[in-house]
């Protein structure tokens, strides 16, 4: 059995373009944890608060609940449920969870593999996270659920990857910003090189977003990693959007998140297209958090 094709095939709800990271998420909590314990079993009163805080963290903005995958990834092959009346899952229902003692872990078959073969749980780790998140949030994710990669190894993830990313992408999207992050202005270099400045995508790699300009930002470290968590956003007029959930006491974060709102995006330059409207409003339903805040300068909601 291929594992690694069976988890970059992972059935998930799909409606609207709606981003549904709630499989992948617990499958990677599940992965930690197997690190960790390959024996131990997840019961879901015990783990519901954590995996809650992981879909606030890293899904969408809409509510949700960890009991959807819990009960759903057992049709993946790659997770069992039992109760103590026996095995097999009780449903969705959180109450129903809860009161019959649910538990989960890896499947059966999957942990035999495991054994076999350790490194290939840190192929699925990567499979997972290629195929659902951007890089910029790989190892925060990890860290999240306790997963250690470097204790895990890698490999070669074969024909799990299937999309190939195109190299230029950095070149194309920096040149087009003639080299600056285009939500504060950073031009750092090092040399003849730049440092601190990133090829964001704005609709996610992982979610089908094109290796295009118009699908691109260029952005320092900072800001690149802060809009992909949610915080920052593009709004309508290319104007940037603060997201109302943000919380910065310091100066520091005045001046560099907070000041943000209803600023100009800062490029491309003339003949490089800016960010397509599909994107913008799929990066707005899809990562963006909550409201924006109202600018700063203007006292006039950004978009």
């Amino acid at each position: 059995m291929d594992w690694l094709d069976r988890v970059a095939g992972l059935r998930r709800w799909a409606r609207n373009e709606v981003r549904a990271p709630h499989k992948p998420l617990l499958l990677l909590y599940a992965l930690g944890s197997y690190q960790r314990d390959a024996e131990g079993e997840l019961r879901y009163s015990a783990v519901e608060e954590e995996l809650k805080r992981l879909l606030v963290e890293y899904g969408p903005s809409h509510a949700t609940t960890p009991a959807y995958p819990f009960h759903h990834l057992v049709s993946d092959g790659v997770w069992e449920v039992r109760t103590d009346r026996g095995p097999g899952s009780p449903g969705t229902g959180i109450g129903v969870l809860r009161s019959s003692g649910a538990t989960g872990r890896l499947a059966s078959e999957l942990r035999a593999a495991l054994g076999e073969e350790p490194a290939l749980l840190g192929r699925m780790a990567r499979v997972l996270l290629d195929a659902h998140f951007p890089s910029s949030l790989h190892d925060d994710l990890c860290e999240a659920v306790g997963l250690d990669l470097e204790e895990a190894g890698t490999g070669i993830v074969g024909g799990a990857a299937r999309r190939q990313r195109d190299r230029r992408m950095r070149e194309l999207i920096l040149t087009a910003y003639e080299f600056q992050c285009a939500f504060c202005g950073y031009d750092g270099t090092l040399g003849a090189s730049t440092v601190g400045l990133e090829a964001a995508h704005v609709r996610w790699w992982s979610h089908d977003g094109p290796d295009e300009v118009d699908n691109g930002l260029c952005l320092c470290s900072l800001h690149h990693k802060l809009f992909d968590k949610g915080v920052l956003g593009v709004g309508e007029g290319h104007r940037i959007l603060v997201s109302q959930r943000f919380v910065g006491r310091s100066e520091a974060s005045r001046q560099h998140v907070l000041a943000l709102a209803g600023r100009p995006v800062l490029g491309p330059q003339p003949g490089s297209p800016p960010v397509a409207d599909r994107h913008r409003e799929w990066h707005a339903r899809q990562v963006f958090h909550g409201a924006p805040r109202q600018s700063v300068e203007c006292g006039a909601t950004a978009g």
